[in-house]
């Protein structure tokens, strides 16, 4: 069975950094490309970051410049490296795997919250 799990939420100041980690399982990691969202109380999920077929990386403007996704192959895991986090950043964040005609597979949410 597909099962995506992330770790790595929590609460940080601002400023601070978290890596957010998505482990994956009985899926051919490679044969997927990956995105992160995140869903604030009250907003609509928001796309954060995709790393597209050809290795494009794309951000949500927000976030540009501080936030990275990245892939480990051997270790069949997504990340996303979340740097100088600011209040806006609080949201649940969801891990998405994906074929671009197929089918998706969804983590099941870490919450980050920062805060002082």
């Amino acid at each position: 069975q597909v099962q995506l799990v992330e770790s790595g939420g929590g609460l940080v100041q601002p400023g601070g950094s978290l890596r957010l980690s998505c482990a994956t399982s009985g899926m051919i990691f490679s044969n997927y490309l990956m995105a992160w969202y995140r869903q604030a109380p009250g907003k609509q999920r928001e796309l954060v970051a995709n790393r597209g077929s050809d290795g494009n990386k794309v951000y949500l403007d927000s976030v540009k410049g501080r936030f990275t996704i990245s892939r480990d192959n051997a270790k069949n895991t997504v990340y996303l490296q979340m740097n100088d986090l600011k209040p806006e950043d609080t949201a649940v964040y969801y891990c998405k795997l994906y074929r671009p005609f197929g089918n998706a597979y969804w983590g099941q949410g870490t919450q980050v919250t920062v805060s002082s």
